[in-house]
Parts: structure tokens; C-alpha cells; sequence
């Protein structure tokens, strides 16, 4: 039954997490706090395991999840489920592509969804800095606006995002940096 669950919950996600792989992070956090069958903290690992191997981070994020629910059934199912909304809408898409090529209202229609995109993997974005960066337990006990914030994370963080703007290495390099930070400094 749970390979059920598993493949209708990521159809769903598949089916309107408009704007790629990160647009799909709010729907996994609602899929945390509703099945519980994963931590938003798993879903901070999930983003970093996602974004340093090769492929689409939603079809890695969803395999990953789907592999710690079910194992390797539940990452295929997982997998499929979040996919296969995209390639039935494609392939819909296609046969009608050109029919509707220039058409007002279609343009119209992606142009409202750019927002929406956006607004998603903002939202998710925002939750990843709840998980890595703010440490709300720890202020919750302390009471102290230094507690609130992990400060290496927060350094790490701030000193990846500058040398990201600034140097132009591959951005493995800096997933590789990141990587031993957490090696050396423990976060």
C-alpha cells in the first residue's frame, strides 16, 4: 500500500510543481509534515545529495525520497510518478504544438506561471535556510538571538554564496568545499 501512496503523492507533486526541481521542495515538506516518512532535515539532504550528483535535482530528490520510504521499489515508484505528469503533458504538448504556436492566450498562460514558479522555489528555498541555517531549538531553550542562528552555517553560507558570485569555479568545486567545511567544522 505504501507503493501506492508513494507513486500518487509524487504524481501529484509532478503534476504541479511548476518551475523544475526546486518548485517541488514545498510539496516535500508538506509530504514530511503529513506522512512523516521523512524529516525536513532528510529533505536538507536530499538538496545536497540532489544537487551534487549528476541529473535533475526533483528526479534525484524524489528517488532519494522514495528510497528511504520504500527502498528500491519505493526511489522507482518515487521516481516514476514525479516524472511521468511531465512526459504525459509533453507528449500532449507535442501533438498539438504546433496548432497553438503563437497563440495569445497560451502566452498568456506561461506568462502567469513564471511568478508561480518563482514563488515555489522561493518558498523552498526559504525552507532549506529554516533547516540549515536557523537552529530554533536551541533558541527556544536559550532565549538568546545568538542561539537563534547557527553561526558557522550562517559563514559557510555567506562565504560560499560571495565566492560563487565572485570567482567563477565550478560549482562542484564549491560543493566539494562545502563538503569538507562540514568534515572539518562538524555542522
Amino acid at each position: 500500500m505504501i507503493f501506492l501512496e508513494l507513486f500518487r503523492r509524487f504524481f501529484m507533486t509532478g503534476l504541479f510543481s511548476v518551475g523544475g526541481g526546486l518548485a517541488t521542495l514545498p510539496f516535500l515538506y508538506e509530504m514530511s509534515d503529513i506522512t512523516h516518512w521523512f524529516t525536513h532535515a532528510d529533505i536538507a539532504d536530499m538538496i545536497a545529495v540532489s544537487e551534487s550528483t549528476p541529473g535533475a535535482i526533483g528526479i534525484n530528490m524524489s528517488t532519494y525520497a522514495g528510497f528511504k520510504t520504500g527502498g528500491f521499489f519505493g526511489g522507482v515508484l518515487a521516481t516514476l510518478g514525479l516524472a511521468a505528469p511531465s512526459v504525459i503533458i509533453i507528449l500532449i504538448i507535442a501533438k498539438f504544438l504546433d496548432k497553438f504556436r503563437g497563440n495569445k492566450t497560451v502566452e498568456k498562460v506561461f506568462y502567469g506561471l513564471r511568478p508561480a514558479s518563482i514563488a515555489m522555489i522561493t518558498a523552498g528555498g526559504i525552507n532549506v535556510v529554516k533547516v540549515a541555517l536557523i537552529n530554533i531549538p536551541a533558541f527556544t531553550q536559550s532565549k538568546q538571538i545568538t542561539d537563534l542562528f547557527s553561526l558557522k552555517a550562517v559563514v559557510l553560507a555567506v562565504a560560499l554564496f560571495v565566492g560563487m558570485r565572485k570567482i567563477k569555479w565550478h560549482p562542484v568545486i564549491f560543493i566539494a568545499i562545502a563538503a569538507i567545511a562540514g568534515i572539518v567544522f562538524q555542522f
